[in-house]
């Protein structure tokens, strides 16, 4: 798209402490909408906003796995006060918080809106979420598939089949974003892993271990975008946007078996970079959605940091870890802090603008300044995952 890079900025972000709801510790028991205005009052207070101050703006709104609500975003809205000239909702899984950021862009980059509020939050651990396939219950659970990860097993195995991947590639993903967790007081799961650990987790529906999979948790955030023309009376330090890319039910292959180890993040990316004027080799820290440990290894040659099938040997030749040449969810990523349910892939750009911003403490990487956010949803019944983006973030 002519003459976008840089024309937005990401001028404020907040994350809420994560919860698993253990009264036993103290933690609290919040509903989404709970989470969405404590986010809300975080972002404002750290911005110098007041809610006047987004009057007749742009806002986007996620949907959550508890509760289902058909008027969910009117109902936010309603409750915490705002007063959008535009209201979106996003309901892409992991990709929701990426479509949000591209769509408010679009906004703000054609001139209708100089701001644009993008809140999400969930509590999943609250109740059971819904149904979310129809299929799911029609043609998936009666032969025995016990939600998304015996499908993400299946996938898993595709790609251990195709790569020659070993347990420990997978294994060092989880244990480098568990160090990560380590040293961010906002993730929940912060007690030391090895790779002992990891090779002796539970298998839960092989060859998925435990720790390949993401555990939810209870949290809200709030990302504000701005036109870069006003974006520095909100922000001494306003990170651009300089890139994206979208797409959806990317299919490579045959049209009834298409490759499901390949993601839409191979047009997204692509489209991203082009965008931004950059390439793989100008990226220093990376933050792949990480549901699962082999969704990152797909986005690390989707992205185009590997060829196809050779992310284990990419593993085995690089660091990922923060001090690394290619640090990778140094938030801890989902596997780590806690996956926050329908609203969880704004902790990937949370992460990558504190990042930008060098706020990240122990585990800041040195030098920060390009980072690429790449996001998947949607697992479907063919077994690929249905939506995809990419965002690239960085000084000018």
């Amino acid at each position: 798209m002519s003459g976008f890079r840089g024309s937005v900025s990401i001028t404020a972000v907040s994350q809420t402490p994560f919860s698993r709801g253990r009264v036993d510790r103290g933690e609290p028991r919040l509903t989404p909408k709970e989470y969405c205005a404590w986010a809300l009052e975080e972002l404002l207070k750290s911005a110098g906003l007041e809610l006047k101050d987004l009057k007749g703006q742009g806002v986007g709104v996620m949907g959550s796995e508890y509760p289902h609500s058909e008027i969910w975003s009117p109902e936010l809205v309603q409750d915490l006060g705002l007063e959008p000239k535009v209201l979106v909702r996003a309901d892409q899984g992991g990709t929701n918080a990426a479509a949000l950021v591209v769509q408010g862009a679009l906004m703000i980059h054609a001139g209708y809106i100089d701001h644009f509020l993008i809140v999400g939050a969930d509590s999943p651990l609250l109740g059971g979420p819904g149904p979310t396939w129809d299929y799911d219950t029609d043609f998936m659970r009666p032969l025995g598939y016990m939600g998304p990860i015996s499908v993400a097993a299946q996938l898993m195995r595709r790609y251990v089949h195709e790569s020659g991947a070993r347990p420990e590639h997978f294994g060092k993903v989880a244990v480098t974003e568990r160090l990560h967790a380590s040293l961010n007081p906002k993730a929940y799961f912060r007690a030391p892993m090895s790779m002992e650990d990891y090779l002796n987790s539970r298998v839960l529906s092989d060859p998925m271990r435990m720790f390949d999979v993401t555990p939810f948790v209870n949290g809200g955030f709030a990302i504000l975008l701005s036109s870069s023309r006003v974006a520095r009376r909100v922000a001494e330090n306003p990170v651009p946007i300089l890139g994206f890319g979208e797409y959806h039910n990317y299919r490579e292959g045959r049209p009834f078996a298409p490759e499901i180890t390949t993601t839409g993040v191979k047009v997204a990316a692509a489209e991203a970079y082009s965008m931004s004027g950059t390439s793989p080799r100008e990226i220093d820290n990376f933050h792949p959605y990480d549901d699962f440990t082999v969704a990152v290894l797909m986005q690390i040659e989707d992205a185009g940091f590997a060829e196809k099938g050779k992310a284990p040997k990419f593993l085995d030749e690089n660091d990922i870890s923060y001090k690394g040449n290619l640090p990778i969810n140094t938030s801890g990523g989902l596997l780590s802090a806690g996956q926050a349910g329908m609203a969880c892939g704004c902790l990937h750009i949370v992460e990558a603008v504190m990042q930008l911003r060098g706020e990240c403490g122990e585990r800041q990487v040195k030098g920060a300044r390009r980072a690429l956010v790449t996001a998947i949803g949607g697992i479907g019944y063919h077994g690929h995952f249905v939506n995809a983006a990419a965002l690239i973030l960085g000084a000018e």
